[in-house]
């Protein structure tokens, strides 16, 4: 029995494909650990600063790329993908902990995983491709802006006694909050920034998010020299352990086995789980699972054209279904495959899903041995992490390009989605924007649908219908065939080029046909398979003197001259 499926649900992951249908040799564990690394480096302050914007302590993030990396990199179905928390959620995540507490973000989150693997299970992994690059561009795009703007704060040290929830009270709170510009932050957060940019040009194999992170820590124990104190991860965040003990920054443990109901909720108390509580994070856990979905497949399309192999897109959507599940239980936020650490992963000379367990390991042992450390990096440094990554994120040369040569209807939906993403969220977004691309691309495809006139003479019309007969098009193509046709006794239809008639082309047939004069005749010929179906479905049968099927049309000119 074949095991390896390319469009449907495997029974075997990535992993068993890489490394037990396939040879695994201690060179491609080599590589694979080489990867690994690479990749842990750049997801460990990552990690961090991405459970800060969503507003958690920021071990939570190094949870979600521990755990939730190693089980979807065992269960998934793309053998390059690196999963953990990304930017993209970040906008939907920091409403429900503001609103709902680390207890019922980490519910939402198992929801989520629930809504993938139904999706997983339904076979849903294929309806990516029916998402159009301006949906997608217009939404990340938007994300990047709100990501972008909720970093200024700590890049530049600002002192904002509240937060609010819309994106333009934000942006006047922000605006009002300059005076209190901290130049300490401000410096920390430029130089880091300025290394982030700098190293790739300097052709180095060693990410660029490490030094960065060690010159902004210099420049802050530099301005300590000074009597000037900058908020760091230890100054702001605390955790209790089991003993009672308090301390700051991250705690020196690894991931705890916990029930996520019985962490705090938003006023400080254990969640009284409940049908409503669980009612009112359904929207959010639906979005999360959609931008999952979304993200992680168009990651593994990404790994898929840079490494030459296939992912299996419905054992990604369960294998990110089962990490967002298993994952709230040992504290781990909402994951998905991000593409840049993906892509990096391809990069270092991965050949398998083991050097994101690898990644997901360095991850644990970074817990333990270096979060006395962690707890010292300054906040405008990862916020410049965070800024960086928006960037990226953004795709501005896409985005720059289709406002150059994309037709004025994917201008519109773009625009319009990066807008709503911003102004709103991203489910309104997506969903607008599919509803209103749908609408033109039909609007588009109708006008394409024309009538060709191949001959007018002796009381015959004849004509050819180039396009589809569906709802959109019919009715004005058989209002122009009334028309054009009023000077001629029979009407000669040409098919061949018409490979759709739905039920709106059906309808407007069939009233064509009743709205045709007693001394009129129609006649079609050349009808392809789709079309002839339709017909044969409606038991549309010829009528004498008024309505006539040729297979072709020289057989039905031969007959009507023989009449």
């Amino acid at each position: 029995m074949k095991t390896h499926q390319i469009n449907g649900i495997r029974p075997f992951s990535a992993l068993i494909d890489a490394c037990w249908r396939e040879p695994y040799s201690l060179q491609r564990l080599l590589k694979d650990a080489i990867a690994g690394v690479t990749v842990g480096i750049i997801a460990i302050p990552l990690a961090m600063a991405l459970a800060i914007a969503s507003g958690v302590p920021p071990q939570y993030g190094l949870y979600t790329s521990a755990i939730a990396g190693i089980v979807i990199a065992v269960s998934g179905g793309s053998r390059f993908s690196v999963s953990g928390p990304t930017a993209a959620f970040v906008v939907i995540l920091y409403p429900v902990s503001q609103q709902f507490g680390l207890s019922g973000l980490l519910i939402a989150t198992m929801l989520s995983g629930l809504f993938l693997v139904i999706m997983g299970l339904a076979r849903f992994g294929r309806l990516i491709e029916y998402i159009p690059l301006s949906v997608t561009l217009g939404f990340t795009s938007g994300i990047a802006i709100t990501i972008a703007t909720m970093q200024v704060k700590d890049f530049f040290g600002l002192h904002l006694a509240e937060v609010p929830e819309t994106y333009v009270g934000k942006v006047n709170a922000l605006f009002h909050a300059l005076p209190t510009l901290d130049f300490g932050d401000t410096l920390i957060g430029a130089v880091t920034l300025l290394i982030l940019l700098v190293w790739p040009k300097l052709g180095l194999r060693v990410p660029g998010h490490l030094p960065a992170l060690l010159a902004g820590t210099a420049v802050m124990a530099i301005l300590a020299m000074f009597d000037h104190q900058v908020a760091t991860i230890g100054s702001r965040y605390s955790f209790q352990l089991a003993d009672g003990s308090i301390g700051q920054g991250i705690p020196p443990i690894l991931p705890q086995w916990v029930l996520p109901w019985n962490l705090p909720a938003a006023d400080g108390k254990p969640m009284e789980l409940s049908w409503h509580m669980l009612s009112a994070l359904l929207p959010a856990a639906f979005s999360m699972a959609m931008l999952g979905a979304i993200e992680s497949l168009l990651c593994a399309v990404v790994l898929d054209g840079m490494t030459g192999k296939k992912h299996h897109s419905n054992a990604e959507l369960i294998g990110q279904g089962a990490g967002n599940i298993i994952a709230p239980f040992f504290g781990g936020i909402t994951a998905t495959a991000a593409i840049a650490r993906s892509a990096a992963n391809v990069r270092a000379g991965a050949t398998s899903p083991v050097s994101a367990i690898i990644h997901s390991l360095l991850v644990l042992l970074a817990l333990l041995v270096l979060a006395p450390w962690l707890s010292y990096l300054p906040l405008a440094a990862m916020a410049s992490l965070l800024l960086l990554v928006a960037w990226n994120m953004s795709e501005a040369h896409k985005v720059i390009y289709l406002l150059r040569c994309a037709p004025k209807d994917d201008i519109l939906v773009m625009l319009l989605c990066m807008s709503l993403t911003v102004m709103f969220d991203m489910v309104i977004a997506i969903t607008v924007g599919i509803v209103l691309a749908s609408l033109l691309f039909m609007r588009r495809i109708a006008l394409m649908t024309r009538l060709s006139e191949l001959s007018a003479e002796n009381g015959r019309l004849v004509i050819r219908v180039n396009g589809p007969l569906f709802f959109a098009a019919a009715e004005r193509i058989f209002n122009e065939l009334l028309f054009r046709g009023e000077d001629y006794h029979t009407i000669v239809l040409q098919w061949d080029a018409v490979p759709v008639l739905d039920a709106g082309g059906l309808n407007a047939l069939q009233r064509y046909i009743e709205a045709l004069p007693a001394d009129k005749q129609l006649v079609i010929t050349d009808i392809p398979f789709q079309p002839l179906k339709t017909l044969a479905r409606a038991r549309m049968k010829p009528i004498e003197s008024r309505l006539h099927f040729y297979p072709t049309l020289p057989d039905a000119l031969a007959a009507l001259d023989a009449s």
